[in-house]
């Protein structure tokens, strides 16, 4: 029986390639807006982040996401926060 391909996405911020389920997608609609897309099917321009805390933080002191969208610090706070907000929300064990 044949193999089913894993889809694989590059994290921006620690350049790893990893499983696309293993990756949150970051938003820039056509509007300028940002949003996080935990289902990857959101429309506009995409960047996959890692689930680990640390990679996160870290990025969030480099201002990584907001060089990569080239945007101001006050648009990207919420984001940073949501992303956080899914790698807990996924750490909590489902019954």
């Amino acid at each position: 029986m044949k193999q089913k391909k894993i889809p694989m996405r590059k994290c921006i911020l620690s350049q790893e390639m990893k499983p696309k389920k293993d990756m949150i997608r970051v938003v820039r609609s056509k509007e300028g807006d940002m949003s996080v897309d935990p289902h990857g099917k959101a429309n506009g321009r995409g960047a996959y982040v890692s689930k680990d805390l640390q990679i996160v933080e870290a990025a969030r002191g480099k201002k990584r996401l907001e060089q990569f969208f080239d945007a101001s610090t006050e648009e990207m706070t919420p984001i940073y926060d949501e992303v956080i907000r899914l790698i807990y929300r996924e750490m909590i064990p489902k019954r």
